[in-house]
This record gives C-alpha cells, structure tokens and sequence, in this order.
C-alpha cells in the first residue's frame, strides 16, 4: 500500500514567488519595496497581488500613509480599497444574516463605504485599472447595489481587460441565486465569458463554477453529483476542459491552481475519476481550496479525501 499523501500546499506563495516578496514586505513596512512588487505586469497577477495585500491585517495606518503621500497612485489607492473591503467582511464574518448583529452590519457597511470612495478616485483616474475595477465589483455585491451596478462595472473593465478571470469570477457571484441572481443569468454569463476568451485561456472555468455553484446548492452530494453527470452538463463541462486545461496552449500562469482544482473537484463529483486524478497530478503537491470547503467547511480534508480517491480509483494510486 504506498504511503498516504500529505496534506495539501494552499499557500499562494508556493506557487507564486512575488507573494513572499510582498508579504516580506508588508512585514518590513517598506512601501518602495512593495510598490515595486504590485508593478506587476499581468492584470491578472497584479490583481491576485492586491487581495493578497488587502487580506493582511493591521495595515490601514500604513496604506493610508502611502496614499497621502502620493494621491493619485493607482496601486495605494486599490491596496487601500481592498483592504478595507476584506477588513469590512471579517467584521462581518462568513455567518448568516441573522446571526450578524446590528453593530458589525454597520462596522461592514463602514468599511465598504470608505473603500468605494477610494476607488472611486482611483477609477476615475485610472479606467484601465483592471485590479481597482475587480474590487468595485465585489464592493457591489456587499454594498448590495445590485446586478445591474455590478455589470455596469465589470463592463467599465471589459472595455480595457476583456477577458480578466478575477473580476469574471466575482461577477459569476453576483448573478447566483444567492446574491438574488438566477441560475439562467450564471451559467449565461459563464458560457458567454468562455466563449469569447481565446482557446487555451483558464476563463471556461467558469462554466464548471457555475455549475458546481448549483450543484453544491443541492442538499446532499448524492444529488450533487447526479446534477453534475446529467447529459448536458457533463458536455458542458468537457468542452470547457477542451478549451482550457485540455488545451495545448494551456499555460500554469496566474490562478492555474484554482482552475485546476475547481475542474478536479467536479471531475471527482461527476465519478470520473482518471480525469480528476490527473488535474490533482498536475498540482503535485500544491493545490487550491477552490470550493471544497463548501461541503462540510473544511477545504483540506475535502480535497485530500477527493485526491486520494482519485489516485485510488483513476489509476494513479
């Protein structure tokens, strides 16, 4: 029997390099450094860079004096947004409106409401700014200003960013049921996102998202999996691994371990275990808690108990 796996590597930094240097420094207070840092050229990395930064804590002192410093820097201005955006959730927590009280709805609005006026600013100056316009849209969807404001945005970005992943992906939020969307209206902007991005590009994830989105709404993972293996969703979910990580032109760049285990993860609910087993293959020992929290909270052991099941079944054991 081989030796069981060890967990996996979520770590952004195992994957990514530029994460160590920005959260060096982060810890250094070394604004040049980490200016430096967030000149990343990929929309996409500089974007993954800036919800990094924004998930530090204890840094709004420190942002807000690089902001006044230089006003009209786009990178202080959306690391300050993003900051308190996350910094407002946290407050809020993960839980249910009805186990939120009164005082940590007000804190979360606070910190929404101040991070919109920063990046307001930053927008306006800056309307390609792929990373500022990706946090309104989340900010929409916090502020609860609705699926039209949150297209209006993502449409503001898509003029410069056609094809930006980050910002696809929390608009696809916004259009599920759970944000007062519909499923039509998700899996339409999926299928409509996959289509137009180039073949090989990692954006037809989003058509396996949305429809693990609504199989995981389900009650168990019994009928998860049955929504998942019907006729026309399976196609669906095979042509969008034929056009991305089934692609020749396929590439492991900025998110490719999120793609990677967002395909796994319906690969294994779908019982098709060769498939899944490869996706987690390619991860090595790295991967991404995608959605595998979503079944009992707990990322890891879902996607080592997935990963090992797959080995075992898809012939990789």
């Amino acid at each position: 029997m081989p030796a069981p796996l060890p967990p996996p590597n979520f770590d952004a930094a195992a994957a990514y390099p530029q994460v160590s240097a920005v959260r060096a420094a982060l810890a250094a207070r070394d604004w040049p450094a980490l200016r430096a840092q967030l000149a990343e050229p990929d929309p996409h990395g500089r974007t993954v860079l800036v919800g990094e930064v924004g998930d530090a804590t204890d840094i709004e002192e420190f942002l807000r004096g690089a902001l006044a410093a230089q006003p009209e820097d786009p990178v202080a201005g959306t690391l300050l947004g993003a900051y308190l955006i996350r910094a407002g959730w946290r407050i809020r927590s993960a839980r249910r409106a009805q186990y939120v009280s009164r005082e940590q709805f007000a804190q979360f609005f606070d910190h929404l409401r101040r991070a919109e006026q920063v990046l307001i600013e930053v927008t306006a100056r800056h309307p390609d700014d792929a990373a500022a316009w990706t946090q309104r849209i989340t900010n929409a969807r916090g502020l609860q200003l609705g699926q039209a404001e949150a297209r209006r945005r993502y449409d503001q970005l898509a003029k410069h960013h056609p094809h930006h992943l980050p910002a696809q992906t929390s608009l696809l939020q916004q259009f599920c049921p759970k944000w007062s969307g519909t499923w039509e209206r998700a899996h339409g902007f999926a299928q409509e996102c996959a289509a137009a991005a180039p073949a090989g590009a990692p954006n037809a994830v989003l058509v396996v998202e949305a429809h693990l989105e609504q199989a995981l709404d389900q009650d168990t993972l019994g009928k998860a999996g049955t929504h998942l293996r019907s006729p026309q969703v399976s196609r669906e979910i095979h042509e969008a691994a034929q056009r991305s990580i089934w692609h020749p032109d396929f590439r492991n760049g900025w998110g490719w371990l999120w793609v990677r285990s967002t395909f796994a993860m319906a690969f294994c609910l779908m019982e098709e275990w060769p498939a899944a087993a490869q996706q987690f293959q390619a991860m090595g020992p790295l991967g991404h808690e995608a959605m595998f929290g979503y079944i009992d909270g707990d990322e890891t052991k879902q996607f080592q108990r997935f990963r090992d099941k797959a080995y075992a079944k898809g012939g990789l054991a």
